[in-house]
């Protein structure tokens, strides 16, 4: 039996970090994301119903995405990142299905589908269990702002266009705690993945 299990977080919470904590040991990770960058490459249906929708000014130069243009437009108007997510997510949802039978298929024991917007996109009935990595928000505001050298209010609407962390918080079947060091991150999934092993066997 493969326990399916969607990883989810707020943005600079470090759930990519938890990402690759799965991977080191050895579990496959399914990453939304990547799949989404997939999805809106040249010649693909998503790509261009975008660039329908959005307009040639969200290319660059070689007619890829921009993908940082393409955000400054959608986190400032929830009617245009309503209308890129019904364009993107039915494409990603497929290919992250398909590499998750692919998983069931060889046996493995646990699966991760990494999903930033678990919540926010109805995606609970995709996995089995749901774990949330979580950071107290002025950890999280601090965070943002170092890795993507942002001012105070840029890096606040970002985090403002997100379910709050503390709805997720009781959302979720599972939460490991990120504001301390990673080796104590790293201790909480290792507890987890002990106590779903047992499940799994």
């Amino acid at each position: 039996m493969t326990l399916v299990v969607g990883l989810t977080g707020g943005i600079a919470s470090g759930k990519s970090t938890v990402a690759n904590m799965f991977k080191e040991m050895g579990i496959e990770v399914i990453d939304a994301d990547i799949e989404a960058r997939k999805a809106v490459e040249i010649g693909e249906v998503a790509y261009e119903q975008i660039v329908t929708y959005f307009g040639e000014d969200v290319l660059n130069d070689d007619h890829t995405i921009n993908r940082s243009r393409l955000g400054e437009i959608i986190f400032n108007d929830s009617a245009k990142r309503q209308k890129l997510n019904e364009i993107v997510h039915p494409d990603v949802r497929r290919r992250m299905n398909e590499k998750k039978e692919a998983a069931i298929s060889r046996g493995d024991q646990v699966v991760v589908l990494d999903i930033p917007l678990l919540f926010e996109s109805g995606l609970k009935h995709m996995v089995d269990v749901v774990l949330l990595v979580y950071v107290e928000k002025d950890v999280q505001l601090q965070r943002l702002m170092e890795r993507n050298q942002l001012t105070k209010q840029e890096a606040l609407a970002r985090i403002q266009s997100q379910m709050p962390i503390e709805d997720k918080r009781k959302l979720a079947d599972k939460v490991i705690n990120n504001n301390g060091s990673i080796d104590n991150t790293k201790k909480q999934l290792i507890e987890l993945l002990a106590d779903w092993k047992t499940i799994t066997n």
